[in-house]
């Protein structure tokens, strides 16, 4: 539970509560399972502060610093923490569901478990964060700088990632069916056996990633870029390839069947065993591709 003397002090104001913290360098406050809900800390000085199980619905921390914080089973159900610092602060399994994180630093934060449905990270900083698990449905993290972070079997459908940075990212057997991701920054990101089906991936840069036996069925790739990429066994029935570069990418054993590959490049790719039924072929390059018989192309 709460040190009431700390609670007492936290609900004074933040003058008084910075005198205090500058006063005891060396104690680390503890607001476990305290209700705050609703409460203004905007600028505040929370780092590694204990909210383990706390209340904080609805509570004002724009441009808070609560890098380090312990957040885990707490509640920050539609809070405000816009340009708020959160580096290396612990929130697993915390509700930040419909809360604002808009330009947040999130980086090195770890999130497993966490409920972000509907939550706004746009331009937030989540470089190295743990979202392994995490539920991002209907999520706003376009502008997001995701590059290296973990999300695995994380939960992405309908969220907004137009030109968010998710490069070095891993999302092995992510969901992220309807999602936006326009723009978005892939390169050399770790997708295997995710689920991308019905998604937007208008304008990607996904030279050098791993889609291995991804599902990209009746999803939007117009435009893409997927230079040396191996999406060797996913599906792409019915996908929209449309201007996309496949140039060098292993492109062996995938589901081509009713996509369109209207001027689409497959140059040097690898198309062995594919399954091209349906697709217009004359409408495309394959210069110098392994065709799916295993002859290359002129």
């Amino acid at each position: 539970m709460a040190n009431l003397e700390h609670l007492t002090l936290l609900r004074q104001g933040e003058i008084r509560w910075g005198q205090w913290r500058n006063n005891n360098l060396q104690t680390e406050p503890d607001l476990s399972h305290a209700d705050l809900s609703g409460f203004y800390f905007r600028g505040s000085d929370l780092r590694g502060v204990n909210f383990r199980g706390a209340d904080l619905t609805a509570t004002k921390l724009v441009a808070a610093d609560l890098s380090h914080a312990i957040l885990n089973n707490a509640s920050l159900h539609r809070a405000e923490l816009i340009d708020a610092t959160l580096i290396h602060a612990e929130l697993v399994v915390t509700n930040l569901r419909e809360a604002n994180l808009r330009g947040a630093n999130l980086s090195y934060a770890n999130l497993i478990g966490a409920d972000l449905r509907n939550t706004t990270f746009q331009e937030a900083d989540l470089c190295h964060a743990n979202l392994i698990g995490t539920v991002l449905r209907g999520a706003d993290l376009r502008d997001a700088d995701l590059s290296m972070a973990q999300l695995v079997k994380a939960n992405l459908s309908e969220a907004a990632l137009l030109a968010a940075d998710l490069s070095h990212t891993n999302l092995a057997d992510a969901n992220l069916s309807e999602a936006d991701l326009s723009s978005a920054d892939l390169h050399r990101s770790h997708c295997d056996h995710a689920n991308f089906s019905h998604a937007n991936l208008t304008g990607v840069h996904a030279s050098h990633a791993r889609f291995v036996a991804a599902n990209f069925s009746n999803a939007s790739l117009r435009w893409a870029i997927w230079i040396k990429a191996d999406l060797s066994g996913a599906n792409l029935s019915g996908a929209n390839l449309s201007g996309a570069n496949f140039k060098s990418a292993n492109l062996s054993g995938v589901n081509f069947a009713g996509a369109n590959i209207h001027n689409a490049k497959f140059h040097r790719a690898n198309l062995t065993g594919a399954n091209l039924d349906g697709t217009s072929l004359d409408t495309a390059s394959f210069r110098g591709a392994r065709m799916p018989d295993g002859s290359v192309h002129a």
